[in-house]
């Protein structure tokens, strides 16, 4: 992309790229856009900022450095782009025309020419206007796969027994099911036409004033994400990867997302993927050494399983919703969103992001957890394979808690724990580095 309208990049610093392969080539002073984001959003990225600066300058140096590209979206963005608009003539915008106030081109050129980016929480709203723009963002992008780790932070508390024993990796389909956003109010015109069509044409009976949501899934879609899924495996050491559905309810979508899965598998991993039968019927349930085992599990079970069993489980490829569910369970039985990271990564970008939500009443109180973020970010320095520095991080965080030294969120389940603040916690894991 050449230009923009209301942001300028950095004079110093240099464009991540990618190879004929779409591996990323990291320089050694990559520009990094972030999206401070809404309510807590900028105080936790303030906070993520200055670890990571830390961690990039001690694991290296000084030899590498992140440029930090501010770029806009959600309130920030329509004080910036929607300057002339009173509150009355928002209101009365087009819902296409609002989002693109709030989620400007320029932030979507931004984040396409640098390929990397981060991003704190953004608004969503509920009911009328536009959609939410996390999922506008990911949608425009095709960034198709939502990655979320879930494992326990030694000393974080948590509501189940044995936390330790989750270390899962969701993968998300993030392009389709209900969140394609095709849905028709009820008692509408479109609604009540589609209805008739699917009485009279298709015999179904489907009551006039039903709302309408439809829910497509492909192979195409389908595909990409179990192949970055297995890819995955194979390159962090795990040895399952397991599709969870609905297809005994939904056959066509969600069934349709477990044969495709195991097809994709049996078509380009023929050397190297297993199916949970072959293990159990040829090696006695044990996967041999190199293999990646595959195997389905229908969603309402998997919320058992992941209690239950959650140490016989790695990667986890869902199509949306499911994946949607699933990521914020596990999230809570390793101690909650606070320390839960999320990428959203596609062929061409990745955005990593805060995957709680705005919290505007603690907005401005340098009160809550940054981990989220920190964690986000330690994410996005393996992606870019700035491992050392993103182990550092991983390593002061933990020593952090370990001192006690943690916001309000942990505090208050521990016992005789002072609370610090935002920064302070930031500050907490900068020493600890």
């Amino acid at each position: 992309m050449s230009g923009y309208d209301k942001i300028t990049p950095p004079k110093t610093g240099e464009k991540i790229t990618k190879d004929d392969s779409g591996k990323n080539i990291v320089p050694d002073k990559p520009i990094i856009p972030y999206i401070a984001g809404d309510g807590i959003g900028p105080e936790i990225m303030d906070a993520m900022k200055k670890v990571v600066d830390a961690a990039v300058k001690k694991a290296y140096n000084g030899k590498k450095e992140i440029i930090w590209f501010e770029i806009f979206a959600g309130d920030k963005a329509r004080k910036i782009y929607a300057a002339e608009y009173s509150d009355e003539q928002l209101s009365e915008l087009d819902p296409a025309v609002l989002r693109d106030l709030y989620l400007p081109k320029d932030t979507l050129n931004a984040i396409v020419d640098h390929v990397i980016a981060i991003k704190g929480p953004l608004t969503t709203p509920i009911g009328g206007g536009f959609r939410s723009l996390n999922v506008a963002i990911r949608q425009k992008l095709d960034l198709y796969s939502c990655i979320r780790p879930a494992k326990h932070i030694k000393g974080v508390p948590a509501p189940v027994k044995h936390p330790e024993n989750v270390n899962m990796v969701i993968f998300r389909e993030n392009i389709e099911d209900v969140y394609s956003g095709i849905e028709f109010e009820p008692e509408s015109a479109d609604a009540k036409k589609l209805i008739t069509f699917l009485n009279d044409k298709l015999g179904k009976n489907i009551t006039m004033e039903s709302g309408i949501g439809i829910k497509p899934m492909s192979w195409a879609n389908t595909s990409r994400l179990v192949r970055m899924a297995i890819n995955y495996a194979f390159e962090k050491g795990f040895d399952k990867v397991t599709l969870v559905h609905k297809g005994n309810i939904m056959k066509f979508t969600e069934g349709k997302f477990k044969d495709w899965g195991y097809k994709l598998a049996a078509e380009e991993f023929a050397d190297s993927v297993i199916t949970e039968k072959e293990v159990y019927d040829k090696f006695d349930g044990k996967i041999p050494e190199g293999k990646v085992m595959i195997s389905d599990r229908i969603a309402d079970s998997m919320f058992q399983q992941i209690l239950l069993r959650p140490a016989e489980y790695g990667v986890l490829a869902l199509p949306n919703l499911n994946g949607d569910y699933i990521s914020d369970a596990l999230a809570a039985q390793v101690g909650g969103l606070g320390f839960a990271p999320g990428a959203n990564v596609g062929d061409k970008a990745a955005v990593f992001e805060a995957t709680h939500g705005t919290a505007p009443k603690h907005a401005g109180l340098n009160k809550v957890n940054p981990g989220s973020v920190i964690y986000s970010a330690i994410m996005m320095l393996d992606y870019m394979d700035w491992t050392e520095a993103a182990e550092i991080i991983n390593s002061g965080v933990e020593k952090a808690i370990a001192q006690r030294k943690v916001t309000y969120d942990i505090a208050r389940q521990l016992s005789d724990v002072e609370p610090i603040g935002t920064s302070e916690f930031a500050e907490a894991i900068i020493t600890n580095l």
